[in-house]
């Protein structure tokens, strides 16, 4: 007996809602039918309005905190489970709380590892997401993980801007390998900026290894909180002769200070995606979005096609 594909089903979760449509069109579906019931006490119940049975569905939303989007989630992908659904994918275009991804001081949490069991736990049988804050973090699944890298989108944006005396940075040292691999798809080189923080989010010093006199820079990162370490390199490197200074982030946590410290900062362009949706919006903030890669990888992965082309920086 031959075995037919049937066709999935694309549902958003609440704070993701725009990204989804956006990523449906592109697929070329209708966002199936969720309704989201809310208690008083704060208590949310999500409801699929049509049969999902023997179907794959892709579920679509970021968990970056609070911690009601990663338990929309979660009930999202349980409620699926219980209704039969043959295939429960979690689109993660944030992947929330990665930036616990070890031990890095006694009796702490590795909350990345505690979220992936969680995922797996409520039913997902695979996940797609994109720009892990570490690579590592892949491991902790042992279902299968897509993950996907926003260079898709930036490089061509980057190259369209056409700059001369281009050259590539990383923010701090554990960001290199991403920026070495921005400098040679872009054929250009690469300054580190090295930093000491005196507590989380609050930089103490930062220094610069390489020059950047007479150079258009291009800092490259997973993710932009308060922009603290972002503006504060920005300006270092004006300060150190840059021509000019903008920023690559595919996550736009953008928490605290974080518009006000953009904006008041030398950086002359922050270029992020639309994984996260912003809280408002900024002359210097460019968006592009990250739904026809999603988008594609999706369909890909319905119709047993190679996504390899999607997650190779």
């Amino acid at each position: 007996m031959s075995y037919i594909i049937t066709e999935a089903k694309i549902f958003p979760c609440t704070q993701s809602i725009e990204l989804a449509q956006k990523i449906a069109n592109s697929y070329g579906a209708e966002l199936g039918n969720v309704i989201t019931s809310k208690y008083s006490d704060g208590e949310f119940q999500p409801s699929y309005e049509e049969s999902i049975r023997g179907t794959r569905i892709f579920i679509i939303g970021s968990t970056n905190p609070g911690p009601e989007n990663l338990m929309e989630m979660l009930l999202m992908i349980d409620a699926a489970k219980r209704a039969s659904a043959r295939h429960i994918t979690a689109v993660l275009p944030y992947f929330g709380w990665a930036r616990q991804d070890r031990k890095d001081k006694p009796r702490v949490p590795i909350a990345a590892k505690l979220v992936a069991k969680m995922l797996e736990a409520a039913g997902a049988t695979r996940i797609i997401t994109m720009d892990l804050h570490a690579d590592q973090i892949q491991g902790f699944f042992e279902k299968p993980v897509d993950h996907l890298f926003a260079s898709t989108i930036f490089l061509p944006y980057v190259k369209g801007l056409k700059l001369d005396n281009l050259m590539i940075a990383s923010p701090d040292m554990g960001g290199s390998k991403r920026a070495y691999a921005y400098s040679k798809a872009l054929e250009c080189d690469v300054v580190i900026c090295y930093k000491q923080r005196a507590k989380a989010n609050v930089i103490s010093h930062m220094e610069l290894i390489g020059d950047v006199k007479g150079k258009n820079v291009v800092l490259v990162d997973d993710m932009v909180d308060t922009a603290g370490t972002l503006t504060k390199a920005a300006d270092l490197m004006m300060e150190r002769g840059a021509i000019s200074v903008r920023a690559i982030c595919t996550h736009p946590i953008l928490s605290g200070n974080a518009y006000e410290n953009i904006e008041n900062s030398k950086l002359q362009e922050l270029i992020v995606t639309d994984s996260i949706p912003l809280k408002q919006k900024s002359d210097k903030i460019k968006v592009l979005t990250c739904a026809d890669l999603f988008a594609s990888v999706m369909h890909n992965v319905q119709y047993n096609r190679s996504i390899s082309s999607k997650f190779i920086m």
